[in-house]
């Protein structure tokens, strides 16, 4: 079976903002995002389109470099908690001298991402913001921004 192509892809889901009512994080709007098999296999990758986007946004090497292990540190949190099957999604949004980047997954009712864990501290020290995303019970988040330090 071959992918469709973009402009036939499926259109008819409305993205929303994080964390609001219905939809909530399943459909996120960012202009670059990822998805992949919630498979620890594939975090790589993710990984790589970080590290890329934030070379490209003129981010200096240690910025980037910072950066590509937050992400991996949150696409490691979060695919253990994925719902079997699920897709690891995340989004890349790019302005302002700054790099916003939204993980999720599809999770079961009772999942949570706990913030007392050294994973967690690394988050939040590799980059200017972390925030858990969690206002959405079939989906759960995180939300990371770097900030380029000449804008």
């Amino acid at each position: 079976m071959q992918t469709p192509e973009p402009q036939q892809r499926d259109r008819s889901s409305t993205a929303t903002d994080p964390g609001a009512g219905s939809g909530g994080l399943a459909e996120t709007p960012t202009p670059v995002e990822v998805r992949v098999h919630a498979d620890p296999a594939l975090i790589p990758s993710v990984r790589a389109v970080a590290a890329d986007l934030a070379a490209r946004a003129d981010f200096d090497l240690d910025a980037v470099s910072d950066l590509r292990m937050a992400v991996d540190e949150a696409c490691s949190a979060l695919v253990p908690l994925a719902r079997e099957g699920g897709q690891l999604r995340c989004g890349f949004a790019m302005a302002d001298g700054r790099i916003d980047v939204i993980c999720r997954v599809p999770v079961t009712g009772d999942a949570a991402l706990r913030q007392d864990t050294f994973g967690w501290r690394v988050l939040t020290t590799l980059t200017d913001d972390a925030q858990v995303l969690d206002a959405d019970p079939e989906w759960l988040g995180i939300h990371l921004r770097k900030q380029r330090l000449n804008p």
